[in-house]
C-alpha cells in the first residue's frame, strides 16, 4: 500500500484518497447541541477518526489500529496501521475535516549540498549496469576525467546486482538460487563480470574495453562478440575466461554487497529527505563514500572529484568540454 495512494472501498466504488476533504457529520458524543467543540482533545481524536474511516470509508471488516496522534501545523496527525501497513490521516482540531495527503504550497528552501570528505586520492565508484544506456553515457562522460586526473583519483566502475529479478535463472540470473541477477538479462551480467575481470587484471586496457563493448555490442550479442573486441585491444582472452569461471561469483558477491550498502547522500532532497540511501539506479556516482547528487557532465564529475582532494592538482583548473549532452535518466 503506497503512502500517498491509499484505496478504500465505499459502496463498491474505489475511492482514491488524495486531497479530498470529507465533511464529518456523525454524532457520537463529540458534537454538543447544534455545534461542535472548538478543539477535540488529542486523546479522543484518534479513535474518533478511525471510527469514521471504518464506518464510512473502509470495506467491512477492515482492521485499523491506532498508533499515536501528533500535532502538526495546527492540525492533528493520526498515525495508524491497516492491513499490515502504516499510514496517516490529518484532521482539523474541531473534528470537521479529514484528509489524507497535504500538499505543501511553499517552495522548498534551497539547501547547499553536502561537501565530500577530503583525501589525498579520492575513491570514486561509478555504479552502472553494463548495458544500461544511461550508465553507458555516464561511462563515456567519466572517461576524460579518468584521463585528466590519472593516478590522483582512484576511479572504478561498479556493477549493480539484483537478487530475485524478473523470471530469474537462466534469463536474468546466473545462479538457480537467483541471487545474482541483472536488469538487461544474462548477457549484461556476464559482461559485468568480464569488465570486472579486466579492471582487476588489465587496468590499462579497461576503459577501452568498456568503450568498445558499448559501441560494438548489445546485451543480446555481447556473449558472442566480446572475445573479438578483447583480442583487438590486446586483452588476454584466456585470462578473462579463467577469471569469469573461477572468480565470477566472488566478484558478483562483492558488487551485490556494495549495491545494497547504505551511503550518506549529498542532497537528501533527491532521496525523499533521507540522509542515507542505497544505490537506486544506473548510473550512481559515489565519491569518498558519499552519493553524488549533482549534474551529469564530464566537467561536473571532474569538479566533484576535485572538491574531494586535499590538494587539488593543476588539472582541476581545466574545463572538460565534450560534445556529449549532459546525461539524464537512470535504469532502476
Amino acid at each position: 500500500m503506497e503512502k500517498n495512494v491509499i484505496t478504500f472501498i465505499l459502496g463498491g466504488i474505489i475511492v482514491v484518497l488524495a486531497v479530498v476533504l470529507i465533511y464529518v457529520g456523525v454524532s457520537n458524543g463529540i458534537f454538543i447541541g447544534t455545534g461542535i467543540k472548538d478543539v477535540i482533545p488529542k486523546d479522543e481524536i484518534g479513535e474518533f477518526t478511525l471510527d469514521f474511516i471504518r464506518q464510512e470509508l473502509a470495506a467491512p471488516g477492515t482492521e485499523f489500529t491506532l498508533i499515536d496522534v501528533e500535532e502538526e501545523y495546527g492540525m492533528y496527525k493520526v498515525n495508524f496501521e491497516v492491513m499490515g501497513q502504516t499510514d496517516s490521516a490529518y484532521v482539523t482540531k474541531n473534528g470537521k475535516y479529514l484528509f489524507f495527503q497535504p500538499f505543501d504550497m511553499l517552495p522548498p528552501e534551497p539547501v547547499e549540498p553536502k561537501s565530500f570528505s577530503k583525501s589525498d586520492k579520492p575513491e570514486v565508484d561509478l555504479f552502472v549496469m553494463s548495458y544500461c544506456p544511461y550508465g553507458n553515457q555516464a561511462e563515456e562522460l567519466i572517461m576524460p576525467v579518468v584521463d585528466l586526473l590519472g593516478d590522483n583519483a582512484d576511479i572504478e566502475l561498479r556493477y549493480i546486482v539484483y537478487s530475485d529479478y524478473q523470471t530469474g535463472y537462466p534469463d536474468y540470473c546466473i545462479d538457480e538460487a537467483n541471487k545474482y541477477c541483472s536488469m538487461h538479462k544474462i548477457g549484461e551480467l556476464n559482461q559485468g563480470i568480464r569488465e570486472l575481470c579486466v579492471q582487476k587484471y588489465d587496468p590499462l586496457n579497461f576503459w577501452n574495453f568498456v568503450k568498445q563493448a558499448n559501441a560494438q555490442a548489445t546485451y543480446d550479442d555481447i556473449d558472442a562478440k566480446w572475445q573479438g573486441i578483447a583480442s583487438s585491444l590486446g586483452i588476454d582472452v584466456n585470462m578473462v575466461n579463467d577469471c569469469q569461471q573461477n572468480e565470477g561469483i566472488a566478484l558478483l558477491d562483492n558488487e551485490l554487497i556494495l549495491t545494497g550498502t547504505l551511503y550518506p547522500v549529498q542532497d537528501p532532497a533527491n532521496h525523499g529527505s533521507k540522509e542515507e540511501d542505497m544505490i537506486s539506479g544506473s548510473p550512481t556516482l559515489v565519491i569518498n563514500g558519499m552519493i553524488y547528487d549533482g549534474a551529469r557532465s564530464a566537467n561536473d564529475y571532474k569538479e566533484a572529484i576535485c572538491s574531494a582532494m586535499n590538494n587539488p592538482i593543476d588539472g582541476c583548473e581545466q574545463d572538460l568540454i565534450t560534445n556529449d549532452a549532459p546525461a539524464g535518466g537512470s535504469c532502476e
